[in-house]
């Protein structure tokens, strides 16, 4: 199937043939179904934290920070287009929408209308003002990335995605001298983030008195994958060659496990708030982080035990920390096992990453959830699962993922080192069984897409895992332009 150009061009991006290989098997014969148990909830896989453990929690990060590495990383390469979906109908068509009519009434309640205003001194027809917002001929906020668009209105500025995340990073990822964030971006657009942080950064620095250490990186072109046309063979351009697509979320792995720091905090690029409403979200992000720092402890000091003799009082404790913090509930064979292979297993697990997930509670935003999986074995373990893994035509898998109480915001703070400091591999720890196909067209032509096991569930199925359910406040998605009229989004 593949000749010398292809082969060439493989080579150039890093990407094996064999893994091409792979990615077709996977078109031919589809990924298998998850195995939903039934959904976690509170006291059931999600922990609930009294005010006394978030006061306590925040106590021991606070007191950790002091001597652990900590960093944020924001992806935020995604462009905004289906931010202005309604908007771009109302263009194409030369008629309004629901939204596009709201969005109209309200459009001096935005961040960013006194920008539109300097385009266009006095507001002339809605085609105009739509061309000037969206297109390249005025802002272009139709193909730029939501970390560059003005979010927030204040007294004294405009913010952005991106300086309201620098903001947060102060309280969270500092250690009050110094503030370490990371973002992905896609390559069409570092410069502007280069030009935007070379804007702000002095003057948060000198507000907050921290200096900022702003790294950015890019979706590796070997994470690329390849697309097929409706009967599987390589969907191929006009001119023969093959056609490559990104990878979806999934392909960031790559990035986070380039990351060196002891805790490492991920927030998608639009859930963030104005300063008014900051202090939930900074509160429970503290204490997500030491409540993770508690149970590395636990873990560390669990490790040195299984270095020598564990009797059997001993075990069963070491079980029942795995099933209330780690998310890991042996099935029934398990009791068959020798004391010899339950100590190997749970080495192993003490020797893998480790990642607190904050779930919200599911207010019916599309999406995925926390639930327990079983495992070929018939083992229970924790996972964020997607929709789109879930056989719908099965009833009762359907009634399963339909009871989720919770919400995945992708609110994570993780740990990729392990006991003795050393970084872990994070790319062992993927099911690589667990990616996504999709249909798109090219040139009017029908396509089959295939993206990578996604950042927060298949990337990290193999990671220990804890639910924490955190404040709904804490979650304030931009999926639409309307959202920042929304009191979360207005000073």
């Amino acid at each position: 199937m593949l000749n010398t150009v292809d082969l060439t061009l493989l080579e150039k991006k890093g990407i094996k043939p064999s893994e091409v290989q792979k990615q077709i098997d996977y078109f031919k014969q589809g990924f298998p179904w998850m195995k939903l148990d039934r959904a976690a909830s509170i006291g059931n896989g999600i922990i609930h934290l009294s005010d006394a453990d978030v006061d306590r929690y925040v106590k021991r990060f606070e007191e950790a920070k002091k001597t652990m590495s900590i960093l944020k990383m924001v992806p935020a390469s995604g462009a905004a287009t289906r931010m202005f979906k309604s908007l771009f109908e109302h263009l194409s068509e030369a008629k309004p929408n629901k939204e596009s009519s709201v969005f109209f009434d309200r459009l001096s309640e935005f961040a960013f209308a006194p920008e539109l205003k300097k385009l266009l001194p006095e507001w002339s027809t809605e085609q105009e003002i739509l061309e000037n917002l969206l297109l390249s001929k005025g802002l272009d906020y139709g193909s730029l990335p939501k970390g560059l668009l003005s979010f927030h209105y204040y007294e004294d500025e405009v913010r952005t995605p991106l300086e309201e995340h620098l903001v947060e990073a102060v309280e969270y990822a500092s250690d009050g001298k110094d503030a370490y964030l990371h973002f992905t971006v896609s390559p069409e657009h570092r410069s502007r983030f280069d030009a935007l942080v070379n804007q702000v950064v002095p003057k948060l620095e000198e507000k907050f008195q921290v200096k900022f250490h702003i790294s950015f990186s890019e979706q590796k072109p070997s994470t690329d994958t390849v697309a097929v046309d409706m009967d599987n063979n390589l969907f191929r351009e006009a001119d023969g060659s093959m056609l490559f697509r990104p990878a979806g979320h999934g392909a960031l792995l790559e990035n986070l496990n380039d990351l060196d720091a002891d805790l490492i905090f991920i927030k998608n690029i639009d859930n963030v708030v104005p300063d008014k409403l900051k202090e939930s979200t900074i509160i429970y992000k503290k204490a997500l982080g030491g409540l993770l720092v508690e149970i590395l402890d636990k873990i560390k000091a669990y490790a040195k035990v299984l270095e020598g003799e564990v009797n059997a009082s001993t075990l069963q404790e070491i079980q029942d920390f795995a099933t209330t913090y780690l998310g890991i509930l042996p099935g029934k064979a398990w009791d068959a096992h020798s004391q010899a292979e339950k100590l190997a297993l749970f080495k192993m697990i003490f020797n893998r990453p480790t990642r607190i997930c904050g779930v919200v509670k599911n207010t019916g935003e599309p999406g995925g959830g926390p639930f327990w999986c079983r495992d070929q074995e018939g083992n229970s373990t924790l996972q964020l699962v997607e929709s789109a893994q879930v056989d719908m035509s099965n009833e009762s898998q359907k009634a399963i993922f339909t009871e989720s109480t919770h919400f995945n915001p992708v609110d994570l703070v993780c740990a990729t080192k392990d006991v003795n400091g050393k970084s872990f591999d994070l790319l062992q720890y993927r099911d690589m069984s667990t990616g996504f196909i999709t249909e798109k067209t090219k040139d009017g032509k029908k396509l089959k897409a295939q993206e990578l096991p996604g950042l927060w569930n298949g990337a990290m199925a193999y990671w220990n895992t804890i639910f924490v359910e955190v404040p709904l406040d804490t979650f304030n998605p931009v999926k639409t332009v309307n959202d920042l009229l929304r009191p979360s989004h207005q000073n």
